[in-house]
């Protein structure tokens, strides 16, 4: 009954907090439903007045369907998976497993600028780290060629994915909140909102690299790469990781970027063929046999 109770108030908890986001009855600060929406009309309207790929249609392809997976990903999901990280929370206590026994870091201590720094470059990295077993290990990515099988890059690409990746990532984000002793600071919502600016840009269609900043922060110059169509043998598991930070990728020398990639197909060898709606594919990861051929799959852009 313990963990039915958490389970049941997790959901709820979720459920209220994104009506109460809808209907304006949080912070502005911390509304992620209205932010989004905020976020991407502005990435959105860059790409219409500064087009990089200048023949790419306005409403590009699979423009809705990226729409959809973007509310779906970061609220329906997030709804849905709520009461089952609850159930774990209570295990953990059943068992007398504090997080803050785990903490590496102790940053309480320090002023929230710093707090704030180095939460985003660990939740980073720990992304980082995720991001290349998606690509490294064919159970993973077949899930994330969901991601991949975008065929002309726009902002809404950046939350095309499939939902088993929250599976993956929240665990191990998790994990890199207990490094700070299960600390997130009060004003982490600054670091989420640049986050998904950030991932925006990545995926819009605009021609920005940030100079010397590159080396630092990810950019659509640099993650068009990621998601080439053809990628040399050496690098057939996938470059340019990063989520946020570009940085991972030049320290760990997956970087790669041998011109600017404005033109280059993306997708992956046997995209033609991928499903292509919501629910097929969705479908694909689970399923035996696929239409693509392994030979193919093995190919990982």
């Amino acid at each position: 009954m313990q963990y039915f109770n958490a389970f049941i108030g997790a959901l709820m908890g979720t459920v209220d907090w994104t009506w109460k986001s809808i209907i304006f009855q949080v912070p502005w600060y911390t509304n992620y439903f209205w932010g989004l929406i905020v976020i991407s009309l502005v990435v959105w309207g860059l790409e219409i007045v500064f087009p990089w790929r200048k023949n790419q249609h306005i409403f590009r392809k699979d423009f809705w369907l990226d729409a959809f997976y973007m509310f779906f990903n970061f609220f329906l999901f997030a709804i849905a998976i709520a009461g089952f990280y609850a159930i774990l929370e209570v295990f953990f206590a059943s068992i007398n497993v504090k997080i803050s026994s785990l903490a590496l870091i102790d940053v309480k201590s320090i002023p929230m600028w710093g707090q704030l720094l180095i939460f985003f470059i660990i939740l980073d990295f720990v992304q980082w780290i995720t991001h290349v077993l998606l690509h490294r290990f064919e159970f993973l990515w077949n899930f994330h060629k969901v991601h991949h099988s975008v065929e002309e890059m726009g902002f809404a690409a950046h939350l095309r994915y499939h939902w088993m990746e929250n599976i993956l990532y929240k665990p191990l984000k998790t994990f890199g909140v207990m490094i700070l002793g299960g600390f997130e600071p009060e004003q982490a919502y600054i670091v989420h909102f640049v986050a998904i600016t950030i991932g925006h840009l990545n995926h819009a269609n605009l021609n920005l690299s940030y100079g010397p900043l590159k080396y630092i922060f990810n950019n659509p110059r640099m993650h068009i790469w990621h998601h080439a169509y053809d990628l040399p043998q050496a690098k057939r598991y996938g470059v340019n990781f990063g989520i946020s930070l570009s940085l991972w990728d030049y320290l760990f020398r997956t970087n790669f970027i041998p011109h600017d990639g404005r033109d280059i197909r993306i997708g992956f060898p046997g995209v033609e063929e991928f499903p292509k709606t919501f629910l097929d594919q969705n479908k694909y990861g689970f399923r035996k046999e696929r239409k693509i051929k392994q030979s193919e799959a093995n190919t990982q852009a």
